[in-house]
């Protein structure tokens, strides 16, 4: 699903940045006055903090530390550890000093989930642009609505992809609005440790929002710590997304089965023992992805229902992989969502011909109005009995000798407002992504 486009999740960039947060804790000092500058050019010097694309994570064995986190239930304590020995004696007690592990596990992980989020954002509003120039260039061409499988009554191509882009457009409206707080609250959620360091109550109030600064991350307003709103909200939006992935890549799906073969995506598909088939493979990945999305959501509301005490005993260690997992899908989700749209292919002249397949039946919901207060509701239901072409049966009715049988018949006659809404100029404007605000 995520291959290509997850190196933000990956182990190595999850330990980068629990290093960065550890230097921008002593940053954070030097800013409200507690850390003398020297410490933190020396410290972001040893981890190259102040190199372009340095590698903060040199030194440090990734297996090793994972197995040391076992002893303690967290990485932070053995790579509090390692980064001490890599620091000159004189600053050494500014690593880590009055946090605990929480405060630098949480806020790390609001830096990953900040960057993947923008990275799922900017895929996702790709994808709702592209579906947006395929609702637009198939405004006007006929298919089948189906409701329970079955065709039910005319739309458009443009329409269905207009829904498509609408739920991405949503999705993107819901990621713009995530807040990432960071994390500093000490042991217990009462940040005593920083009262005693920086020896104020005003300077260990502004250290959260220093440390914040220093890592690009929002303020928080108080501790979080087992207040999980901030996780469950990124979780809520990813699952919104992948949800609104979803829908299309089903439709797709369905649309490309062989006996219907309005759609194919344009890269791709091909099988190991079949090599006549072409399949629907970004659709696949991304149902996968959206089928998945929900549990992993829901994980993360039941960690924060039991947030228990200052805490957790587990609910909060059940967050980190979930909360990864849950981005990772929604990084590749979303980048195949775009590359789906972006190279679909659509048949138009498959699709009307589908429209037919029911001799005229697809507009029975429009029949039924003009011909049952002339036939009554007993000779319609035996009208419309069988499948084959409603148009002779039609003329041979002598109360509908005075209409006009083919503009009756005419799928591209009954189709409401689905055009407009293809457009985006149904209901009361609509609008289109761009004057939503959405942009690739």
């Amino acid at each position: 699903m995520s291959v290509g486009h997850d190196a933000l999740l990956s182990d190595g960039f999850v330990l980068s940045t629990m290093i960065r947060v550890e230097c921008a804790l002593v940053a954070a000092y030097v800013e409200v006055g507690a850390a003398p500058r020297g410490a933190r050019v020396e410290i972001d010097h040893v981890f190259g903090i102040d190199e372009k694309g340095g590698a903060s994570a040199r030194g440090i064995d990734v297996d090793a530390l994972v197995r040391n986190a076992v002893a303690g239930g967290n990485p932070v304590i053995p790579l509090v550890g390692a980064l001490k020995a890599q620091v000159p004696a004189e600053h050494r007690a500014w690593i880590h000093r009055g946090a605990t592990s929480q405060d630098i596990l949480d806020t790390a992980l609001m830096v990953v989930a900040r960057r993947a989020v923008e990275q799922t954002r900017r895929s996702v509003a790709n994808a709702a642009v592209w579906a947006r120039q395929l609702a637009t260039a198939h405004a006007d061409e006929v298919s089948a609505a189906r409701t329970l499988t079955q065709h039910a009554v005319p739309t458009t191509i443009g329409a269905r992809a207009a829904t498509w882009a609408r739920g991405l457009e949503r999705a993107v409206v819901r990621l713009d609005a995530l807040v990432f707080p960071a994390q500093l609250a000490g042991a217990g959620g009462t940040l005593a440790s920083f009262v005693e360091i920086t020896g104020s109550t005003d300077a260990a109030d502004a250290l959260p929002a220093a440390f914040a600064r220093a890592l690009e991350l929002d303020a928080p307003d108080a501790p979080w710590h087992v207040a999980r709103w901030p996780v469950t909200e990124i979780g809520d939006a990813l699952v919104q997304a992948i949800d609104a992935l979803g829908k299309m890549a089903a439709d797709v799906a369905t649309l490309s089965r062989t006996e219907i073969g309005e759609a194919s995506e344009g890269v791709g598909g091909g099988s190991s023992a079949m090599p006549q088939k072409q399949n629907p493979a970004e659709a696949v990945l991304i149902r996968s992805a959206a089928l998945r999305a929900p549990h992993l959501g829901a994980t993360l509301h039941l960690a924060s229902a039991l947030a228990v005490d200052e805490r957790p005993d587990g609910a909060w260690h059940s967050e980190w992989p979930t909360l990864r997992e849950l981005l990772r899908l929604a990084v590749g989700a979303s980048a195949h969502g775009s590359s789906l749209l972006a190279h679909l292919r659509v048949d138009a002249a498959v699709a009307a011909a589908t429209v037919g397949l029911t001799g005229g039946r697809i507009v029975s919901e429009r029949l039924r109005g003009v011909l049952v207060p002339l036939i009554g509701a007993e000779r319609f239901a035996a009208l419309l009995d069988g499948d084959d072409d409603l148009a002779p049966r039609l003329r041979a009715l002598p109360e509908a000798a005075g209409l006009d049988v083919d503009a009756l018949l005419d799928p591209a006659r009954y189709l409401g407002l689905a055009p407009r809404l293809a457009r985006g100029t149904g209901h009361a404007g609509g609008g289109t992504a761009q004057s939503r605000g959405v942009d690739a």
